[in-house]
């Protein structure tokens, strides 16, 4: 029975590492409409962690001034006390996309100094290129 219990166990095993495998392949790349609202998505992140953060800095000044109010001998309050930064409502501008001839997609990088077809030399031994 317990070599039957190890065939059945191992080609189990070898089913999932094979499942596995396939799972973990590489993903096509994205579509430029999910890459935006990836881009969307990320941005309203941020801007949600930064609210957060504000709210609770609003938070943390009214249990200062409450207890600065109310106790017998308050700690003094911090020299550098840093004012509350409101994030302001969510707003999104995605970036402008830039077309194929300024995104350099069909020119070599730097400026030619010279027609590619002139039987001037381009090297400092005078062979033509």
């Amino acid at each position: 029975m317990t070599h039957r219990h190890l065939l059945t166990s191992g080609a189990l095993a070898l089913l999932l590492a094979t499942l596995a495998g396939g799972a973990a392949a590489k993903l096509p790349p994205l579509t430029p409409e999910a890459q935006a609202k990836a881009n969307e998505t990320a941005a309203k992140t941020a801007w949600s962690a930064k609210a957060d953060a504000y709210k609770l800095c609003l938070a943390q000044d009214k249990v200062a001034a409450h207890y600065r109010r109310t106790a017998a001998n308050p700690a003094p309050a911090p020299a550098t006390n840093v004012p509350c930064a409101d994030p302001g409502p969510f707003a999104y501008t995605p970036p402008e996309a830039k077309p194929l001839e300024s995104a350099g997609a069909h020119s070599p990088p730097g400026n030619a100094s010279s027609p590619h077809n002139t039987a001037v030399p381009d090297a400092a031994d005078g062979k033509k290129r």
